[in-house]
């Protein structure tokens, strides 16, 4: 007996809530930001230490709903250790994912490259909650963004 896809993407959202990695505020960092959604009260303060081009750290803190800190921490999961550039075509696949309103056509190299992100799949058809799930993600583009402009004026 085969379990329901929608079952065990259910399920991994539910272990990054209740369980979630890189949670918890790094103290050496190159760039803080807090984002919210205003549409839920979903927030996450989230800081980034940049080396050698990649992302060596990520650390944050959240409030909200399971769908906005089980992305963070999967989007966490995914971007630490990665070059910077790497780090930046996730956060645009993900996005293409949850812009695709359900009809997402995933292929076996996606779950490849997005490994647990692929669980919030279903999320994009939901177009309140798609904010919730990007939260982190366009979060830890910000703090990319500006560690790398604080480098740029260093």
């Amino acid at each position: 007996m085969s379990v329901p896809m929608d079952s065990i993407y259910q399920q991994i959202i539910l272990d990054h809530y209740k369980n979630p990695h890189h949670h918890g505020l790094i103290e050496e960092f190159d760039a803080e930001v807090h984002h919210v959604n205003p549409t839920c009260g979903d927030e996450v303060t989230l800081r980034v230490r940049l080396a050698d081009g990649a992302i060596a750290d990520l650390g944050w803190d959240g409030d909200g709903c399971s769908i906005s800190q089980a992305s963070t921490s999967v989007m966490a999961d995914l971007v630490v250790g990665k070059p910077v550039a790497e780090a930046m075509a996730l956060q645009e696949r993900f996005l293409e994912l949850m812009q695709s309103q359900g009809n997402a056509e995933l292929t076996e190299g996606d779950e490849d490259v997005l490994e647990d992100a692929v669980a919030f799949e279903g999320v994009s058809k939901y177009p309140a909650r798609v904010k919730c799930a990007l939260l982190g993600w366009m979060a830890m583009k910000s703090a990319v963004v500006e560690s790398d402009r604080q480098e740029e004026t260093a």
